[in-house]
C-alpha cells in the first residue's frame, strides 16, 4: 500500500484509468462479435459494423488504451472478411 500522499493518489488515478480502459475494451470486443455475426448476413450491414469497429479501435489506439499495431492487425482481419464476403457477393439476375 501506498504511504505518501502522492503515491495514495496515483493509485486513485490509476484504478480509474483501469477501469475506464477496461470498458472500452470491452466495447471494442463486443464490436468485433457483432462483425463476426453480421457475416452471415448483409453485405450492407457488415460494412456497418466493420465501419463501427474500425472507428473503435482506431480511437482506442489514439488514446493509448490499446497498441496501434494491434488496432491496425484487427481492422485488417476484419477488412480481409469484408472483402471476402464482398467477393462471394452474387450477381444480380439478368431480366
Amino acid at each position: 500500500m501506498p504511504h505518501t500522499k502522492s503515491a495514495k493518489k496515483s493509485l486513485r488515478k490509476t484504478e480509474v484509468r483501469r477501469i475506464h480502459n477496461r470498458t472500452v475494451i470491452r466495447v471494442i470486443k463486443t464490436h468485433i462479435k457483432r462483425f463476426d455475426a453480421a457475416v452471415d448476413g448483409s453485405v450492407e450491414a457488415l460494412q456497418v459494423e466493420y465501419n463501427l469497429a474500425a472507428t473503435k479501435l482506431d480511437k482506442a489506439a489514439a488514446r493509448g488504451i490499446i497498441h496501434k499495431n494491434l488496432a491496425a492487425r484487427k481492422k485488417s482481419q476484419l477488412a480481409r472478411k469484408l472483402l471476402a464476403k464482398k467477393a462471394t457477393k452474387p450477381a444480380a439476375p439478368k431480366v
